[in-house]
């Protein structure tokens, strides 16, 4: 993420990842301890496999850290956590994040170069 808040690609993606209910119930869960993914996915009341995909989601956008950890009995076990991530969204820093955008649709690539 840039110096004076994230990116506009970063805005972006952290925004889109956010999007969704299961993924907001994931970081609130998360957000005053961590916790190993069968334990969350109990608690949020989703399969496990679905929580994979929004664990990775969250993940990718900068929001969580899973980590690999063995237990007492030798299992290895894959904790997540927040991020200390800050979003204060105002008009100006919408603005200042757009600026840095190089993608128009994060999903279809970057963005056209612009004629010189």
């Amino acid at each position: 993420m840039a110096l004076g808040g994230p990116t506009g690609d970063d805005l972006v993606e952290m925004l889109a990842a956010l999007a969704n209910p299961i993924r907001l119930r994931i970081v609130a869960a998360l957000a005053n301890r961590r916790d190993y993914v069968s334990q969350l996915a109990r608690e949020i009341g989703v399969s496990r496999p679905l929580l994979h995909m929004h664990l990775r989601r969250l993940e990718a956008a900068g929001l969580i850290i899973g980590r690999l950890e063995l237990s007492e009995d030798g299992k290895a076990m894959k904790y997540y956590e927040v991020t200390d991530f800050n979003l204060h969204l105002t008009a100006s820093a919408v603005a200042e994040a757009a600026q840095t955008l190089t993608r128009l649709d994060p999903g279809k690539g970057p963005a056209p170069k612009e004629p010189t």
